[in-house]
């Protein structure tokens, strides 16, 4: 016979630890904040040590509580699934999906049409962020990483890698009479740049290529325009270089349905190295069937 918890206390700091916050989970359970930190207390005397680090704030798991998250956590989503499995109204819970902002907005979601023809039965739901999301923590069942290695201590496969160089509009190569015939001439056009925040020395920027031109176009001067265009996210310098507002170092991958399309055109043949797609997911997902069928897909599509 099997020695468990009972099951209050299992989902009071199933809760809790899923949302970091005693209060969230009492909102998410019906009951009061005090009756969560009883229930934990609980748990924690089964356990004969503690399971949150409550003082100082934020709210953070112990090593212990580390240990016990995602057996618990699994385990209710192997409940979860099963149940909807045996009701006929019940619907299937959808796949969650992280994934970098830029690569869900220009290449994933122009895709999902084609899953949805392949997989009407597995609804999807797309996270898109550009922070790296603990997988562990149950906040996502799939993540496709955009780094220069595989994740560590989860399984992952490469689905492709990019490479970046300057695109431009070609309304605005019509605005000015001077063709680009080298490297330098791209320096009478707007520069938009947008922030790397991993802060890669190696980070395929305008500084990055204007150094490598400089290898094979010695006479490039050094810059340091006010009037260049700066953005926080990739997918606004996107949306100005689509829109004509200046030449951008962008991704094949992410602006490939415009370079495609013509909406955008490579304004220089000179490309940097990029990064690579990595779909990454923790092994013996209890949803294990739903993320083999998003990697075969994926893969079928790259």
């Amino acid at each position: 016979m099997r020695e468990l918890p009972p099951l209050g206390s299992l989902r009071a700091f199933e809760a809790a630890a899923r949302r970091m916050s005693f209060r969230e989970a009492a909102a998410e359970l019906g009951v009061t904040p005090t009756a969560i930190s009883h229930q934990i207390r609980m748990l924690e005397v089964i356990c004969g040590q503690p399971l949150f680090r409550r003082r100082p704030r934020p709210l953070v798991l112990t090593s212990a509580g580390e240990r016990l998250f995602p057996g618990v956590r699994n385990g209710f989503d192997t409940f979860a699934t099963a149940i909807a499995s045996a009701s006929a109204r019940a619907s299937p819970r959808p796949l969650r999906v992280t994934t970098p902002n830029a690569f869900a907005s220009r290449w994933l979601v122009p895709h999902l049409p084609h899953w949805r023809a392949q997989h009407p039965e597995i609804p999807l739901e797309i996270v898109g962020t550009d922070s790296v999301l603990d997988l562990r923590c149950g906040t996502a069942d799939l993540a496709i990483r955009y780094a220069r290695r595989m994740p560590p201590d989860l399984a992952a496969q490469e689905l492709f890698r990019d490479t970046f160089f300057p695109v431009c509009s070609p309304q605005l190569l019509a605005k000015d009479v001077r063709p680009i015939e080298r490297a330098a001439d791209l320096l009478h056009y707007p520069l938009i740049h947008f922030d790397w925040m991993t802060r890669d020395r190696e980070a395929p920027t305008w500084s990055r290529w204007l150094a490598m031109a400089r290898s094979v176009d010695p006479g490039i001067p050094d810059i340091n325009r006010a009037w260049d265009l700066s953005f926080r996210e990739e997918l606004h310098a996107v949306d100005a270089v689509v829109a004509g507002q200046g030449i951008a170092i962008c991704s094949d991958v992410v602006v490939s349905r415009e370079l495609k399309s013509g909406a955008l055109v490579k304004a220089h043949g000179l490309s940097l190295p990029g990064y690579g797609f990595y779909l990454a997911y923790v092994p013996d997902h209890p949803l294990r069937a739903h993320v083999e069928a998003f990697a075969a897909w994926m893969r079928s599509i790259v």
